[in-house]
């Protein structure tokens, strides 16, 4: 890593949430910097993935209380787009199809938005410029370069649709990423390249890894440096690869009080 890169900070502080009037989240305390990969686990229905969704703006999470400060800045009143701009990224559990938007057009107007708010000075990539580029980080996904001029997401397997989701997040660059289940429904060998494209764009690009699942077994391709468990729309429990160990040995049911 290059240790002159900016370094990078998500606060979140006493952080709650609703969906239609019902409490998810109870008060989540967490900092995410780059240069870290934070794991969090837990039961179903423990507010895992209303975390990430809430971090990124949707409209359906009402924040009713707590502050989430990006490198100093409260975000809770941006809209998604302005999160992203500002670094945020999501990756999600299941991927939306979009008909009639080509993959590698979707990656090339993002990228050039993303970099037009970054630096208005660089001009934007035209679609053969941009070509190699795509092409080389699929390629390192293993996805074949027809996909390119799919439609998003449209006819894509399970493991295609994450592995998109890791080249998104290789080439729009985010400073800190979201990953929401990522490795879910993915077989051995799909979860082993999915997991090493994390690892990749961690390594080459230092960003922050905020890493949603409910399985230990993506550990065996990508060590965290911190481990968490959520439990009833709190995190009630950090440490290291020593606490995902633990779990897959002993369960939940240890640090899970009624």
């Amino acid at each position: 890593m290059d240790s002159t890169t900016p370094k990078n900070s998500l606060v979140i502080k006493n952080l709650q949430v609703s969906i239609e009037g019902k409490e998810i989240l109870r008060g989540v305390d967490l900092t995410v910097n780059s240069g870290e990969i934070h794991i969090i686990m837990g039961p179903n229905g423990s507010g895992k993935s209303t975390l990430c969704y809430a971090l990124m703006g949707h409209p359906a999470y009402e924040i009713t209380g707590g502050e989430v400060l990006f490198n100093g800045e409260n975000i809770l009143e941006l809209s998604p787009d302005k999160r992203a701009h500002l670094g945020l990224f999501l990756g999600f559990q299941y991927p939306r199809e979009v008909t009639g938007v080509t993959f590698g057009n979707f990656l090339r107007i993002a990228s050039n938005n993303l970099q037009k708010n970054r630096d208005p000075s660089v001009k934007p990539l035209s679609p053969i410029q941009y070509y190699p580029v795509v092409q080389k980080a699929m390629n390192d996904m293993k996805l074949d370069k027809s996909f390119i001029g799919r439609s998003l997401n449209e006819g894509f397997s399970g493991g295609e649709k994450k592995r998109a989701e890791i080249i998104q997040m290789n080439l729009l660059k985010p400073k800190i990423a979201m990953l929401d289940e990522i490795d879910s429904g993915l077989d051995i060998d799909a979860l082993k390249i999915v997991a090493e494209g994390i690892q990749k764009t961690f390594e080459e690009q230092n960003i922050g890894v905020l890493l949603i699942t409910h399985y230990q077994r993506i550990l065996n391709y990508l060590t965290p440096h911190f481990v968490h468990i959520m439990s009833k729309g709190k995190i009630i429990k950090s440490g290291d690869m020593a606490l995902a160990h633990a779990l897959e040995k002993e369960g939940y049911d240890q640090f899970i009080t009624a």
